[in-house]
């Protein structure tokens, strides 16, 4: 489409007149047909005539221009023009309810396809994008129509095909997000990205409270059990602006790189309630009381609800402090105050097995046999649990750990005998860096400095090394609750595994790991984005779950993406070309996904241009 300038004289006046227009195939070749008169537009350059024209014909074919959304020039131009077209198709309706009316012919041989766009994974992540109401809760927030919808891309390819915000709107022009949404995306560059991520960062707390009770009314979740856990995700580069960004312990195994702690609270069906972000070198146990009264401030803590946490955080004051908030607890025991019940797990008596369901993702599963037993002491409750198949693992890991820690002490006395570590201060420094390394298993070994003879002896304590070996497979769970059993406390425990399930999937099939970004904000932002990601993903698979359908969503994305979009070209016998954009039929597989996930097989209305 392009505007036409026309002037003409009538009675010594001359009058300007703005036509809109376009370009037609016909038998006699290429003809310009006037669409609608634009009377006398206001003064502008010539450049923008074609722009206004480009406007008016995304705009025809039900796309929004992102970047100037409330244009009412245009809009009320495709009023007029869709006036007109609707008469002239009536026109045409009547003409062919008479006997004599005429029909267009399409040559076969000539139709064709185009503007092919991936439509399956975009359209089953808008819809729960719209079931859990994100765009009502971030209007609630504040954020414009624009910034909502870039929220939406933006979660949309992390629950999908996640890439940084550079690649993201190559991502965005090649599904269908744009037929989906009603919204051009043809200009989109990656900096309206970065500012929404700003625009998210300070509203993190009041969007992540809001879903959450969507979700309990809408999947009716439990709010009576919080399980904790930590995880960590590293940084590409220096990050020197990011005052978080420290190096600690690597759950990703990548000690080289600085790091952030991510702590989640997940309900037992695995939904996420609220998160936080750390500095990098941050203990798990002194995270215990930010994440407390986080979840107090956003979405209330009752008294008596039961927190489980790992035995990383089962510390004296954390225990402590959950008392003091009128909180239950279920966590498993440190080391130390496991050997204390060795007697007790050598005994068999009072063991009962427990009775485990298949696993939801993947019933054909191989399940551990466990065993539990109750013991009362210091008004607490103590789960023994043992697992026969638990001992080959636990039994090959310390061996593991034996044997670097022994090939670690064999280097250091030939250093010594080699007389380049000479300084008793250092070689004891050296000595206390492999307990460090190796506690596991270096409290198992004597190790001391001979200045004498200059050597390095390492003499295996036989009594501590006998009863790690008796505790092989086994561990140990405390709780406050005096109503529950042994194999009810058990299935609670176990609940934290969700924790884990969600940190392994927002590393996984969300990226959230490596990170790019280097400024504090944007980093949380980031990994706030793959938390609304993770919503997506939790609610599709309980969706699925609910009906028995044991199906990850790795599986259900790959399976989507053969539903596609594109536009038909229908050339005709007067030459011109008619084009429908439409979705194509669904295989029986994705339309089976569809119906049990409730979403609409229409992924968009055919549009004729």
């Amino acid at each position: 489409m392009y505007i036409r300038k026309s002037i003409r004289s009538y009675k010594g006046a001359t009058y300007t007149n703005y036509v809109l227009v376009e370009s037609v195939h016909t038998a006699k070749g290429p003809r310009q047909r006037a669409i609608c008169s634009l009377g006398d537009l206001s003064p502008r350059p010539a450049a923008d005539w074609l722009k206004l024209a480009r406007k008016i014909e995304d705009a025809l074919v039900g796309q929004a221009d992102l970047l100037d959304p409330d244009n009412g020039e245009v809009a009320n131009i495709v009023r007029r023009v869709r006036e007109r077209r609707e008469a002239e198709a009536d026109s045409a309706a009547a003409r062919t309810a008479s006997p004599h009316a005429e029909l267009i012919n399409i040559d076969p041989s000539r139709v064709s396809t185009e503007r092919h766009r991936e439509a399956g994974p975009v359209h089953v992540g808008y819809q729960f994008w719209r079931r859990l109401e994100l765009d009502r809760i971030l209007t609630g927030c504040g954020l414009s129509e624009t910034v909502r919808r870039l929220s939406c891309a933006m979660t949309l390819n992390r629950l999908i095909a996640p890439c940084s915000e550079h690649a993201m709107p190559d991502w965005i022009r090649r599904t269908a997000l744009g037929d989906i949404l009603g919204v051009d995306f043809d200009r989109l560059a990656e900096d309206p990205l970065y500012e929404v991520l700003d625009k998210l960062y300070p509203l993190r707390a009041a969007i992540e409270a809001a879903l959450v009770a969507r979700e309990r009314s809408l999947f009716n979740l439990d709010a009576t059990i919080y399980l904790y856990d930590l995880t960590s995700t590293y940084f590409e580069g220096l990050a020197k602006r990011n005052g978080k960004a420290k190096r600690g312990y690597s759950r990703d195994h990548r000690p080289d790189c600085k790091q952030v702690v991510v702590g989640l609270v997940v309900n037992r069906d695995g939904f996420p309630i609220t998160h936080e972000v750390f500095a990098g070198n941050t203990q798990d146990r002194s995270t215990l009381s930010t994440m407390l009264d986080r979840l107090a401030k956003r979405i209330g803590l009752n008294e008596g609800a039961t927190v489980v946490l790992d035995r990383g955080m089962a510390f004296d004051e954390n225990i402590a402090e959950l008392k003091r908030r009128k909180l239950n607890y279920v966590v498993a025991s440190r080391q130390p105050e496991r050997n204390r019940w060795l007697s007790d797990f050598e005994e068999t008596d009072g063991f009962a097995p427990v009775l485990r369901a298949p696993s939801p993702l993947n019933p054909a599963q191989k399940k551990t046999s466990i065993e539990v037993k109750t013991r009362v002491a210091d008004e607490q409750t103590y789960v023994l649990c043992r697992s026969e198949q638990r001992i080959a693992k636990d039994r090959a890991i310390r061996e593991k750990h034996e044997q670097r820690l022994l090939a670690d002490i064999d280097k250091l006395s030939r250093r010594i005998a080699d007389k380049k570590l000479v300084k008793p201060d250092k070689i004891n420094q050296a000595i206390g860096r492999l307990k460090e390394r190796y506690p596991r298993v270096a409290r198992y070994y004597n190790l001391a400095h001979d200045p004498q003879t200059a050597s390095l002896s390492a003499t295996l304590d036989p009594d501590k090394h006998a009863k790690a070996q008796r505790l092989d497979g086994c561990y140990l769970l405390k709780t406050n609750r005096k109503d529950l059993s042994g194999d009810e406390l058990w299935r609670i425990y176990v609940l934290l595994t969700r924790a884990e399930t969600a940190f392994r999937d927002m590393k996984s099939p969300l990226a959230e790991r490596p990170i790019f970004h280097h400024l504090e904000q944007r980093v949380e932002a980031h990994i706030f984005v793959c938390v609304l990601a993770y919503h997506l993903l939790i609610a599709i698979e309980k969706t699925l779950l609910d009906q028995g359908i044991h199906t990850s969503w790795p599986t259900l994305r790959d399976t989507l993406k053969t539903h596609q979009v594109c536009t038909i070209v229908l050339p005709t016998s007067d030459g011109s070309i008619l084009r429908i954009r439409k979705a194509g039929a669904p295989d029986t597989d994705v339309l089976d996904l569809y119906r049990h996930l409730a979403v609409p097989e229409a992924v968009i209305k055919p549009q004729h241009t």
